[in-house]
């Protein structure tokens, strides 16, 4: 199974904090905002406000909090101007790290991301280092107790997905950008449970840790995702279960 898999459904699983939360809604405004900008505030018509639409709807968000996100965007209301950015570094071991940035104040963001890497085991690279190594994909996550794995094959394969892979305990359906939203209505559809939807950005290949090197990377997984200028944080790294889920 993926590195990004295991990172991604094991996260989505832990019982977040009130600050946890508050982090999640402040990540879920601005893209919300930053996608009503970019492609106009109709969710019919803006396939990543859609996106975001239904990521804040997972997170329980207001109503009134996703409406006045978009309405910043549109330029409705008064908001901050958010730019976007890609950094590329290094983990423990080498893995990859790649990052979303969505931030008011780029050298903060940069400086606060080169930080962290520094001081746990990790360095910022060039643009372009590591990017290569991943793909767009929509993904989702199912237990596999969810459902049973013929009748998702055969769902998911008819609404357009490209791939279904397995592990212990979680099937994965992978998408083509365009064809996530049909093949997650699909789903959506059967009222069959999920603990990951999203766009995202999988790696080609994984690179395994054990040891310090696995605690390593996975305490500068979560200080990045915690970093108020971080949208997302993609590793190819292979960190083991027992790790992600004691720190």
């Amino acid at each position: 199974m993926s590195g990004h898999s295991k990172w991604s459904s094991i996260k989505h699983k832990k019982a977040a904090t009130d600050a946890k939360r508050g982090k999640i809604f402040t990540k879920l405004i601005k893209e919300s905002t930053v996608s009503a900008r970019i492609g106009g505030g109709d969710p019919n018509a803006n396939p990543r406000l859609r996106t975001a639409i239904q990521a804040a709807k997972s997170e329980n968000m207001p109503r009134g909090n996703i409406d006045r996100a978009i309405k910043k965007g549109t330029g409705e209301l008064e908001g901050v101007n958010y730019e976007e950015s890609i950094y590329e570094g290094y983990g423990p071991g080498g893995a990859a790290v790649l990052i979303e940035s969505l931030t008011d104040n780029k050298n903060r963001a940069v400086a606060d991301i080169r930080n962290i890497f520094s001081k746990n085991g990790g360095s910022l690279g060039e643009n372009g280092c590591v990017a290569w190594m991943f793909d767009k994909k929509g993904y989702l996550a199912i237990q596999k107790k969810a459902v049973d794995e013929e009748t998702l094959m055969e769902m998911a394969l008819d609404a357009g997905a490209e791939d279904i892979r397995e592990d212990d305990s979680n099937f994965e359906v992978i998408t083509a950008p365009e064809d996530f939203d049909p093949v997650k209505a699909a789903v959506d559809k059967a009222s069959i449970p999920y603990i990951v939807a999203e766009i995202t950005m999988l790696p080609q290949s994984t690179t395994n840790l054990v040891g310090k090197q696995a605690e390593q990377m996975n305490r500068l997984m979560e200080l990045l995702e915690d970093c108020e200028d971080v949208q997302k944080v993609y590793t190819n790294a292979d960190i083991p279960e027992e790790i992600i889920n004691n720190l």
